[in-house]
């Protein structure tokens, strides 16, 4: 069933009917549906709307690409179908989701999916999927996220609107994310996050973007594919099970990773992310 919902992440604007995706488990058609169901929690048809609604949403609230190119894009018929969809599981139409996106019932909706995924999409990791690096002195423009993650969206946004007016894309300057806190260890409105990218200036602005620097040294790194929304288990691995073995010893820097390749760009299940532990 896991091929299933890698099938579905990798190919949103194909058929991904009952009969096209019993074909990929290689289940009967006549039990798959309720076969996922009970599995997963959420019936095949409700998974597959989802995972559309997610890319097309993120797409809204992140690129700059029309309406139509999206819905097409994440595998709705036409412009009409997309918008009920989406106002149905959303609450919202695309534009005025892309006007103003509201996050809380966003999350909501995309629970489900995201339970899904977290159930029967997590890798089991061994000390072989970490790498010692030595990690570059980085400048680095960031912005600070400070209060709830759910809300995250809106200063990513803010960030995204920077890069653009300063020319500054992912393809020209790396993404990096600094994690000062733990979202499950600390209340919502402690929680603290940098949203940077490389660039070795930075101009005063009213964007509320700074410099900084992710100094240089080593680093214990893990490649992570998929979309990288939730770190928690490659950072317990990292925290609870390499590194009492390692006998290596944190820096006083936070832990930090490197978008390498970014969903919606790319397929969920080509998205990379670089995960960093500074090492003294």
């Amino acid at each position: 069933m896991r091929r299933v919902l890698d099938h579905v992440d990798a190919n949103l604007d194909a058929d991904l009917g009952t009969e096209a995706l019993a074909a990929v488990a290689a289940f009967s058609p006549f039990h798959f549906h309720r076969q996922f169901a009970e599995l997963f929690g959420i019936s095949v048809h409700r998974y597959v709307q989802l995972a559309r609604i997610e890319r097309a949403s993120l797409a809204l609230a992140y690129r700059t690409d029309p309406v139509l190119d999206i819905a097409l894009d994440s595998g709705f018929g036409g412009p009409e179908a997309f918008a009920r969809a989406f106002r149905q599981r959303i609450g919202q139409s695309p534009s005025e989701f892309r006007a103003g996106p509201e996050w809380a019932p966003w999350n909501a909706a995309l629970a489900p999916l995201a339970q899904a995924r977290s159930q029967h999409m997590t890798p089991t990791y061994t000390d072989a999927d970490v790498t010692i690096v030595d990690f570059p002195a980085t400048p680095v423009a960031l912005i600070e996220h400070r209060g709830d993650p759910g809300a995250i969206g809106d200063t990513i946004r803010r960030f995204i609107d920077w890069r653009r007016a300063n020319a500054l894309p992912p393809k020209k300057s790396a993404t990096f994310n600094i994690f000062h806190n733990d979202p499950d260890g600390v209340p919502p409105a402690e929680y603290r996050l940098d949203i940077a990218c490389a660039v070795s200036r930075v101009a005063p602005n009213h964007a509320g973007v700074a410099e900084g620097l992710i100094p240089a040294g080593r680093c214990a790194m893990m490649r992570i594919a998929g979309p990288g929304d939730d770190l928690r288990a490659p950072a317990h691995f990292l925290y609870a099970d390499w590194l009492p073995r390692s006998g290596e010893e944190p820096r006083d820097f936070p832990m930090f990773v490197q978008r390498v390749r970014f969903f919606p760009d790319v397929p969920a299940g080509e998205a990379l992310t670089d995960l960093f532990l500074p090492l003294v």
